[in-house]
């Protein structure tokens, strides 16, 4: 008797350990690799960005691949606007709220951990970007999909192929590029 209760414990705990271990697997499989590496954007950039952006107060600002959070916290600090930070790196949320904290803006500003390909931005008045150019042009016709016409896409370094930018600047050694998303971008129409 106590044989037959020992080995429906065992295989009560092998069963248990099993699904554990699928339901860790499933999960990690979920969580994908960052698609660019962190490197943090020179402060100057960030101040350019945001100019050449025309970042104002009342102004929500997305930025994707966020970081530490810099460009989002000098927006709302410096400008008055209010911002999301997204990023797939946890380390990099943690990272972005504790600055948002000593800056004292983290009334204005939250930072999201999610891809940035699957978060809605709908509601963004402009956009910044310090990505790759194969993840700009992969993001571009999500960017003309969800954002509405008028709103100002700024990337550092990286442009978005044969979608021609409204302005083009040199500042510390960087190239920043400026698009308007147009009024008929749901239909993919270029400028």
């Amino acid at each position: 008797m106590k044989m037959k209760t020992i080995k429906n414990t065992v295989a009560t705990l092998l069963l248990t350990f099993f699904v554990t271990l699928v339901a860790y697997g499933q999960q990690a499989a979920t969580t994908r690799t960052p698609d660019v590496p962190f490197v943090p954007t020179r402060q100057a950039v960030v101040d350019a960005m945001l100019k050449l952006g025309q970042v104002s107060k009342g102004d929500v600002l997305y930025d994707l691949g966020s970081g530490d959070g810099r460009i989002v916290i000098t927006a709302a600090k410096e400008y008055g606007a209010t911002g999301v930070g997204v990023d797939i790196n946890p380390q990099r949320i943690e990272e972005a709220r504790k600055n948002a904290q000593q800056a004292d803006v983290a009334d204005k500003v939250k930072f999201i951990q999610g891809d940035l390909f699957e978060t809605d931005f709908s509601k963004a008045d402009v956009v910044t970007l310090y990505l790759l150019p194969a993840v700009n042009m992969k993001l571009r016709p999500i960017l003309l999909k969800q954002l509405k016409p008028g709103t100002r896409i700024v990337s550092h370094a990286f442009d978005m192929g044969d979608w021609q930018p409204d302005q083009q600047v040199e500042v510390d050694g960087s190239t920043i590029y400026l698009w308007t998303v147009p009024q008929k971008a749901a239909q993919g129409t270029k400028k």
